[in-house]
């Protein structure tokens, strides 16, 4: 009951808070399309989300709702926006509403993660807490619906942090191994690959065969847009068996759908292994910050931690059904902005060289959204996601070697492009890939390999005028 009291109290402040803040975002928003003119506003080029897009280039890019939410949506879109941002603390505590960190946890807020909306970073001191930066794990073998197999001490990530009385589940190292090499034009680059060593294991060894795959959290827009466009348009980009021949495969990821019980084509993640957003935020509660739902109500924990089961907990769940609602909301309307500098003379030549070397083979340009069961506005949107959401073989150099439902080792799923220009704004680093091991985009082009190596190939026969003129275009996007 308490509880109860304390959780109205607290909605009560955020929604005075929350609608000046919607005015305050509101106007920014719409002051940077007044300064654009009519006819580059309706260019459907720079309308990245269709008529969701918004148009901000300042460090809040990420942050804003697509326009056309009901009020009533938008309020509940800024109450998940709080949820987002602040962080969860261990239990009992008389902040009752966040409650029940841990007890191993990577971070202690979604915005650890995800900062500004944005995307994470790998550690650049050992211990520190994540910003966006995990490792998942597994042993060999697949479960009844085809998951990884969890370590038996440490189960599907490793947690580095754990509440007051507990041991972590220990720590790692990060080192890079740079690798160089020269452009046909003589220009040389130097590219890094991260050396993961873990340390201080405080439940035992890892089990023999584990493997582990380093992750960077990614940014967090579109994602509506990208869960309303339909299975059959994304199946029509598939073409497993390469049987034009253009050495571009393409394969669908079918995961398990674990709150409604059924196979489905996975869409999220790096590696397409969630097929929801709803369940996407969920496993992220848990895995990384050991918050139940109702859709995951246990514990995050190995089988080798159940005598620290009874450590007190935030309530069962310990997120409220209704505010996984607003956090739900608030990571499917957050809206993509508007493509920058299309009229630029060198990014309209690097788009035409993105085509011409094959880019778009994969990181298809334009796609229209089906229709949104739960956000109309999503609906029969044109969009421009720069992605097929299929997986690819990526070539042994960025191979993590871990088969994730019916993705293998090689294959990662093409990421959604719209956005990255914005990384440095909003987010001060650009570190890219699915580990962050890419410090630009050009070193990003130089680890594509497998189906994409005769891409990766033509970019480096290009002259350092056009290869500045690919990544304009990018940095427009």
């Amino acid at each position: 009951m308490i509880k109860i009291s304390a959780k109205y109290k607290n909605s009560f402040i955020a929604v005075s808070l929350i609608a000046v803040f919607i005015l305050l975002f509101s106007f920014a928003s719409y002051q940077k399309k007044d300064t654009l003119s009519t006819s580059l506003i309706n260019n459907e080029k720079i309308l990245s989300g269709g008529e969701t897009t918004v148009f901000d280039q300042s460090v809040n890019a990420f942050a804003l709702p697509a326009p056309g939410l009901s009020s009533q949506d938008e309020l509940l879109f800024f109450v998940g926006n709080s949820f987002f941002n602040q962080n969860w603390v261990q239990a009992p505590s008389s902040t009752t509403a966040r409650d029940g960190l841990g007890p191993y946890f990577n971070a202690k807020s979604c915005s650890g993660c995800h900062f500004k909306d944005g995307r994470g970073q790998p550690p650049t001191i050992a211990g520190q807490l994540s910003q966006g930066f995990i490792i998942r794990l597994s042993i060999p073998g697949k479960g009844p619906h085809g998951e990884p197999l969890d370590d038996p001490n440490y189960g599907g990530q490793f947690q580095e942090h754990a509440i007051d009385g507990l041991k972590k589940e220990g720590d790692y190292t990060l080192n890079w191994e740079e690798i160089s090499g020269i452009y046909p034009d003589g220009n040389s680059f130097v590219l890094r690959k991260p050396i993961i060593n873990f340390g201080e294991l405080n439940y035992g060894e890892m089990q023999q065969g584990i493997m582990y795959s380093p992750r960077v959290a990614p940014q967090m827009i579109g994602l509506g847009l990208l869960e309303a466009i339909e299975e059959k348009t994304i199946l029509s980009f598939a073409d497993v068996n390469d049987k034009n021949g253009d050495g571009i495969s393409g394969k669908p990821n079918y995961v398990w759908n674990a709150i409604e019980q059924k196979e489905q084509l996975g869409k999220f993640g790096w590696k397409a292994n969630q097929p929801t957003i709803l369940q996407q935020i969920s496993g992220a509660f848990s895995g990384d910050m050991g918050i139940s739902t109702d859709h995951f109500p246990e514990q995050n924990i190995a089988s080798s931690q159940n005598k620290y089961r009874d450590y007190a907990t935030g309530g069962e769940p310990e997120i409220e059904k209704d505010d996984l609602h607003k956090l739900h909301l608030y990571s499917s309307t957050l809206a993509v902005p508007a493509r920058r500098n299309v009229e630029d003379k060198d990014v309209i030549k690097g788009e035409k060289i993105f085509a011409e070397i094959g880019c778009d083979n994969c990181h298809i340009q334009k796609i229209q959204t089906g229709v949104h069961a739960e956000f109309s506005i999503l609906s029969n949107q044109n969009i421009t996601p720069y992605t097929d959401l299929l997986l690819h073989d990526m070539g042994e150099g960025l191979a993590d070697g871990r088969p994730d439902f019916e993705a293998t080792g090689q294959e990662w799923r093409t990421p959604p492009l719209w956005g990255i220009g914005l990384f440095q704004t909003v987010n001060k680093h650009t570190f890219y890939l699915h580990d962050g091991r890419a410090r630009n985009l050009s070193e990003a082009i130089l680890w594509h390999g497998g189906e994409a190596e005769k891409s990766k190939n033509e970019f480096m026969q290009l002259s350092q005028k056009q290869r500045d003129q690919l990544i304009v275009f990018l940095e427009s996007l």
